[in-house]
């Protein structure tokens, strides 16, 4: 799974531009703004060399990918302007940044790709948007103990290209890896497409330095594989998403480039037998990389209707790792989906797979067409996966105007999958003409 760099960055597409030069879009969200007045400016700017003020800044600061924010942006608005935009390049200028803003009571938005897809990166009252993405590059690496401290602002494919280099991977493969930034992951405990072998990213990081809101510095974690001290307050940090402080630099847990590759495709006759199959495979000890299912709806649309009957579900399995391990995984699949009621499919799946995975280009001109895209994640144990399955559908059938919902769901290193819901379809309201829209 390595070699991301081009791919990935020519299928993510575009935001829809905000507003033309020189001009700040309006805002849609409602909230108290606060201010950052000129003596605070000035000793942001005395903190830290790269303060920037122009309405193009503010306007990119102001949004992230999340579906309501691209779709507001096609009537030209912005879910909210932060006054001014930091960009530290250093552990010192980012601690200066938010003893300031600490100081005078201004709040911070940390951001890193604002790839997320929820909003968190949106700075609801204003004041200071600090983008970490000035923090880059790998700092120490050790090969031995398969170690490396990255800084926060480090694109994926950066990362990738640095570990190549030296024969190693992560093994974190988010979709979003062509625009995110390893803090990104660490803040919102992201899970990337290969972590029922490698594990999500909480179980990779391994210690970190974090700026705590009033710029004082702290390291967690990084002294040693396991300790017995009481309260992991590392693994607090990891997934607060900016509201504990800021993580600047991360130790990450490494593996050596995989030497060989295992790939399968199944059919299974329904969701619930591919359920099953995952459930067994998983039960028995296997761990590939990718072990992706999809139900009728997905499976029709990724693979073509022709070449699946309408209730299938398509299985896609990737691994990676030692040829005897790997020889172990395939019997232990073929075992569990041959107790489930399945049979080998479509080998070309997987490269069909490994080639449109992190695809998203489409996203936009839907959205400008008029559709509204979501993807809804959930976790839950494998006893309640059908029921949910089945009432998640229902739920999303009565919405007005719904094309279609379908999921997948992606099995992570604990007993329990995370199943994703996609529901499509056009707006149940109309397409806004100003700020008053939806």
């Amino acid at each position: 799974m390595t070699g991301e760099r081009g791919a990935a960055a020519a299928q993510v597409g575009q935001l829809p531009p905000l507003g033309g030069p020189g001009q700040l879009p309006a805002e849609r969200l409602v909230a108290p703004r606060v201010p950052v007045p000129g003596p605070v400016r000035r000793r942001l700017a005395e903190a830290c060399d790269q303060v920037d003020d122009a309405p193009e800044a503010r306007a990119e600061a102001g949004r992230d990918w999340w579906p309501l924010a691209v779709r507001w942006a096609v009537a030209g608005l912005v879910p909210a302007l932060p006054e001014v935009v930091a960009r530290p390049r250093t552990l010192e200028e980012v601690a200066g940044v938010m003893a300031v803003c600490h100081d005078a009571r201004v709040p911070l938005t940390p951001a890193g790709g604002r790839s997320g897809v929820c909003g968190g990166a949106v700075p609801v009252f204003g004041g200071v948007a600090l983008d970490l993405r000035g923090l880059q590059g790998v700092q120490d690496l050790d090969e031995r103990s398969l170690l490396a401290e990255v800084w926060a602002g480090t694109s994926g494919p950066d990362l990738v290209e640095a570990l190549e280099g030296a024969g190693l991977v992560l093994g974190h493969w988010p979709q979003s890896l062509a625009i995110s930034t390893v803090g990104g992951w660490a803040a919102c405990r992201g899970a990337g497409q290969a972590s029922t072998r490698y594990g999500t990213l909480a179980d990779l990081v391994r210690g970190a330095t974090v700026v705590l809101p009033d710029g004082r510095v702290s390291r967690l974690g990084g002294h040693g594989p396991r300790a017995a001290l009481g309260p992991d307050l590392l693994q607090l940090f990891v997934g607060s998403e900016g509201t504990l402080g800021v993580l600047a630099s991360l130790q990450l847990q490494l593996r050596p480039r995989p030497a060989a590759e295992l790939r399968r495709a199944y059919r299974l006759p329904g969701f619930a037998a591919g359920l099953e199959a995952c459930r067994l495979a998983l039960r028995a000890g296997a761990t590939p990389a990718v072990l992706r299912l999809y139900d009728p709806a997905e499976s029709a649309r990724h693979f073509g209707a022709e070449q699946v009957d309408p209730e299938e579900a398509c299985l896609v399995v990737l691994d990676e790792a030692e040829p005897a391990l790997l020889e172990a995984t395939a019997a232990l699949l073929d075992q569990a989906v041959g107790a489930a009621g399945g049979q080998p499919g479509d080998p070309a799946w997987v490269e069909h797979w490994l080639a449109s995975r992190n695809d998203v280009s489409a996203l936009v001109p839907l959205v400008q067409a008029g559709l509204v895209v979501d993807t809804v994640e959930v976790a839950a144990p494998w006893a309640a996966l059908p029921a949910l399955y089945q009432a998640a559908r229902d739920a999303v059938a009565t919405v007005p105007g719904t094309l279609v919902c379908s999921a997948h769901p992606r099995p992570t290193r604990t007993p329990g999958p995370r199943p994703t819901t996609r529901p499509a379809g056009k707006p149940s309201w109309s397409r806004p003409s100003g700020p008053g829209g939806p």
